[in-house]
């Protein structure tokens, strides 16, 4: 049998290990196949590989001369971004050819254009790698758990986020020094935004929603918060109340409709997740049959990665000459069997609290602010006091049991008018995680 024939598009590290790992593992791939795999071209901007094996395949330095060529059956498209991304891919569908991303932008926010592409012309196009890298979560969502009803799904799935809470965490040091050695190990880009403020775990979390709930994609509708403003304070105090403080990407199937939200959560430290340190990633899914699964590993770096896009690789040489009507779908429900489901607004979401706020150190402070969360119908869990030093105001740190946002959000509002109340309060979503 002839072998499959793939263009790259990108010789970094993603692209490299890539190529790194089709060429090493070639007659492993092709005994699980059952035909050869081989790269026939690649385009990338770079005149120099380090560590990239590239003497059996031409190298050029225009995608779309790749995305055209007749002899390519699946392009791999590993340059990331939204452009020209989105329309490199497209017209590799448009001339009939498979695709495989590790593209997480691309999926979240063009997805559902993207699969209406593939589907009016029957051809694949496979992500396994846009989420959690090397972790085969979209795999166990499509086909692993499809007997299930999904419930909720909670994951770390930034690994430069969790780098940064677990320095903070385990070393005592504060956000601004984790996050310049972050950029100095290439964990973190010299603009860290999309990692720190959530939005990277933003676009992971939209495709992990429509998997689990078979919804479209809908990424302009995730509720994001970064983990900027988590200071010291927050982590120990978290610590002493038996909590650790996670960047969690959190969707959830309710009564209301489906949670969408990326945001530190202050996590039982019993819990397996709160104990996922470092760079790894990690995903807790709840399925109604087969009750909680984790999901763990490396959720980036150029093998972990290439081992997820490889697979995607193998997946669709192993049915090229299938019936596309009898593929695994694209998101793991048929595409007329989409849900119009609605994304739950965030002043919606019911969960607990940890608050931290500045008080004057005087009789009736406290009582001014049960009194406030009493008003909403907020009841208190646990309660520290830390008394000032060298300074009039106390820090008191309250968990609250779980209430809707709305209701917290309308709460903070009065306690930040009270004159004793010093400073913006400090609010961190709580989550037990449990079944």
């Amino acid at each position: 049998m002839s072998p499959v024939k793939i263009g790259l598009l990108g010789l970094g590290t993603v692209g490299g290990g890539t190529a790194n790992v089709l060429l090493r593992n070639a007659e492993e791939i092709a005994r699980r196949v059952g035909r050869d795999i081989k790269i026939i071209q690649a385009a990338a901007r770079e005149t120099e590989f380090p560590g990239v094996n590239t003497e059996s395949f031409e190298i050029c330095d225009d995608a779309f001369e790749v995305v055209k060529n007749p002899d390519v059956d699946i392009v791999i498209e590993l340059i990331g971004g939204y452009e020209p991304a989105r329309e490199l891919v497209l017209q590799a569908i448009a001339n009939g050819k498979h695709v495989v991303t590790a593209n997480k932008a691309l999926i979240a926010k063009h997805g559902n254009e993207i699969f209406a592409a593939a589907r009016e012309k029957g051809v694949m196009v496979a992500f396994e790698a846009a989420v959690a890298g090397g972790i085969p979560i979209i795999k166990a969502l499509r086909e692993g758990l499809a007997a299930n009803r999904i419930n909720w799904i909670a994951g770390i799935i930034n690994g430069t986020g969790n780098f940064i809470l677990t320095e903070m965490g385990d070393k005592g040091r504060d956000f601004p020094e984790v996050l310049a050695e972050a950029q100095a190990l290439g964990y973190a880009e010299a603009d860290p935004t999309f990692d720190v403020e959530g939005i990277d775990a933003a676009h992971k979390l939209a495709i992990l929603c429509s998997l689990a709930f078979g919804v479209p994609l809908q990424f302009d509708k995730v509720f994001t918060v970064g983990i900027s403003e988590i200071t010291q304070d927050d982590v120990v105090y978290a610590e002493e109340l038996g909590y650790r403080i996670k960047h969690l990407g959190i969707t959830r199937r309710t009564e209301k409709g489906i949670e969408l939200r990326v945001h530190p959560t202050l996590i039982p430290n019993r819990r397996l997740i709160a104990n996922v340190d470092g760079v790894m990633n990690a995903v807790l899914v709840h399925g109604d049959a087969v009750g909680p699964t984790l999901y763990y590993g490396a959720g980036a770096g150029a093998e972990p990665t290439a081992s997820a896009v490889v697979a995607d690789v193998i997946d669709i040489a192993r049915v090229l000459t299938s019936d596309p009507e009898n593929r695994v779908p694209h998101l793991a429900f048929q595409s007329n069997a989409l849900s119009d489901d609605t994304i739950l607004a965030m002043e919606e979401v019911e969960t607990a609290y940890y608050l931290r706020m500045k008080a004057l150190d005087r009789s009736g402070v406290l009582a001014d602010v049960t009194r406030i969360l009493a008003d909403q119908g907020i009841s208190i869990e646990a309660m520290l006091q830390k008394d000032p030093v060298g300074e009039s105001h106390a820090s008191i740190i309250m968990l609250t049991h779980r209430v809707v946002e709305k209701n917290m959000n309308a709460a903070i509002n009065f306690i930040e008018s009270l004159d004793s109340i010093s400073e913006n309060v400090i609010r961190i979503r709580m989550e037990t995680l449990d079944s």
